[in-house]
């Protein structure tokens, strides 16, 4: 017998009873970022392999070991995505976008691919919303994108559950001296140091500071701190920073082992962290990337942005128990229908309803079926109330209304007072 099909590993299905919870955060954030004027942008998921290896990094664990690179049929190595800002960055500088100057807010959302150990909040297929800013180069960009997320956590209700990290990387060169003290504090140390680590410090020193194992995080205590090698430039950016967020009355913490995965960020990097989804914690994540439009041959142009964990943040709302009740009901009336004379006139009724009222969760019953089985299927909905519709009521031109989920009589309802009634229970209700 052959083998049944199944998801690769990894890559989940989206179920109809997750998808409830999904739209809600999805359209939570797209409002929230129409507010603040920035505009979408949608990229393809398969780009030149080049592309990632110019702007993440060949030394870094994604381009080394993590993407799902294949030739296509002209010979061309492709590779599905494993992050958008460099995709990103490619149709800003493909269609003009930045041109003389001009700034661009931009996000987009879509699904990322890595070839990782798949774990709770960490999957082969995951989904991030991204946001890219480009020629804004002040302190107070960096601000706003961390102020809209601390908003989006208050319309979210998990603001008590994250917290801010903050860390400068500085300019290159900076970045550069920096990288010579780390070197060789950690070569002094090198049979302390993991084997990870070690490998690391040959190729990219930075993540070093980053590793999870106990016997190099304590050779790291007494190591050279970025701070100490910021340039002037970067200092004033990071200082303007933190009097904005001090302004805004956004807590946070400085964390200067915070260095990010990839090569392209500079000065201002941040993580919102939580503790209530065990080791993988980081939510929302990003930073300054100045070098990295002129790197992938535009002109120098200035960028910042983050990107956001959609499966992370979706599993934080449901173990905070933020999940609002009205999305997991996906019917608000259910209308059976009883004879086909009936089945008409409930046809026609449904949609003179939905023209009066166009966000009401409106079903109606198909597949005939009896009374008992129709109201099987009007309670399993979810609907609040069944509409009920026979030869008896359409003589009469009323419809019964009978509520499910609470107390209250059946009664019924004119045909032509149906849309008002309904509004009054349901829509405002």
């Amino acid at each position: 017998m052959s083998k049944s099909l199944q998801a690769i590993r990894g890559m989940n299905d989206i179920l109809p009873e997750q998808t409830p919870l999904w739209r809600y955060f999805e359209s939570t954030v797209a409002r929230l970022l129409d507010n603040y004027g920035y505009k979408q942008i949608r990229m393809p998921i398969v780009e030149f392999t080049e592309l990632f290896k110019r702007s993440i990094g060949e030394v870094t664990d994604i381009v080394e070991k993590e993407m799902y690179t294949f030739e296509d049929r002209n010979g061309d190595s492709l590779t599905l995505r494993p992050e958008g800002t460099a995709a990103c960055v490619r149709a800003v500088l493909e269609h003009g976008l930045t041109g003389a100057g001009q700034p661009q807010k931009l996000w987009y959302i879509g699904p990322m691919f890595r070839h990782e150990r798949p774990q709770k909040g960490r999957y082969r297929q995951f989904h991030q919303i991204g946001l890219e800013v480009f020629n804004i180069d002040g302190p107070d960009i960096d601000a706003e994108l961390i102020v809209l997320t601390w908003r989006l956590w208050g319309l979210l209700g998990i603001r008590d559950a994250v917290k801010l990290e903050l860390n400068s990387l500085g300019t290159s060169e900076s970045r550069g001296r920096y990288k010579v003290a780390l070197v060789e504090y950690l070569s002094a140390h090198l049979d302390k140091l993991d084997e990870d680590s070690q490998r690391r410090l040959k190729t990219n020193p930075l993540r070093v500071l980053d590793t999870k194992n106990a016997d190099t995080q304590a050779v790291l205590v007494n190591a050279p701190k970025m701070a100490d090698y910021l340039d002037d430039e970067s200092r004033i950016h990071f200082e303007g920073l933190k009097a904005r967020l001090d302004a805004a009355g956004i807590p946070f913490v400085i964390n200067t082992k915070l260095v990010r995965g990839l090569d392209y960020y500079s000065k201002t990097v941040f993580e919102w962290v939580t503790d209530k989804l065990g080791a993988q914690g980081t939510v929302c994540a990003g930073g300054r990337y100045d070098g990295l439009v002129e790197q992938m041959g535009g002109k120098p142009t200035t960028g910042v942005g983050f990107a956001m964990g959609i499966e992370r943040l979706i599993l934080l709302l449901e173990t905070l128990e933020q999940v609002p009740e009205e999305i997991s009901r996906q019917v608000d009336v259910y209308l059976c229908a009883f004879g086909e004379a009936a089945e008409l006139a409930a046809l026609a009724l449904s949609e003179k309803v939905r023209d009066q009222l166009p966000n009401l969760r409106l079903q109606v019953n198909a597949g005939a079926g009896s009374f008992k089985s129709q109201f099987k299927k009007a309670d399993k909905s979810g609907a609040l109330y069944a509409l009920i519709l026979g030869d008896d009521e359409l003589a009469q031109q009323v419809i019964g209304f009978k509520p499910l989920r609470g107390q209250g009589e059946q009664q019924n309802i004119a045909f032509d007072a149906l849309a008002a009634h309904l509004a009054t229970c349901v829509v405002q209700g």
